[in-house]
């Protein structure tokens, strides 16, 4: 029996059961063994539909050369390039933007701009906004 056809037949056993932690140990530490097809069947198989620790560690293995590399770029954009991409919404980047216009913002770099923007964003920036701007004059 392969590696793909005991993760299948594991999968299918605890469909109706719910995993149990060592067999679900084992199986993933299978997945090493299986070639980029044979993940790709597993992440569609209706066994595994409902296995999201399997199917989580599946992604990462067929995208681990994709993975990191969005943060990466997003870290190093100028920051009206990154402004730009927070304001498109449809680029899906807005939370990872959210995030890194923050920490600049916590830094010290680029301050006006980013005070700027998030005045302009939705609430909840508007209130983290006014809260950091709140710490920084206490701290005055």
């Amino acid at each position: 029996m392969t590696d793909y056809e005991y993760i299948l037949q594991q999968a299918k056993k605890f469909h109706f059961t719910g995993w149990n932690d060592e067999e679900l140990r084992k199986c993933v530490d299978m997945l090493s063994n299986l070639s980029r097809q044979e993940l790709i069947t597993l992440t569609l198989n209706k066994w595994t539909k409902e296995a999201k620790v399997l199917r989580e560690c599946i992604f990462n293995f067929l995208y681990k050369d994709k993975i990191g590399k969005r943060e990466e770029r997003i870290k190093n954009l100028e920051i009206n390039a990154l402004i730009a991409e927070f304001q498109d919404k449809s680029s899906g980047n807005v939370a990872l933007c959210r995030v890194e216009l923050k920490e600049r913002y916590k830094a010290g770099r680029d301050v006006e701009e980013i005070a700027e923007i998030l005045a302009k964003s939705n609430k909840s920036d508007q209130a983290w906004l006014e809260k950091q701007q709140k710490k920084n004059k206490e701290g005055e």
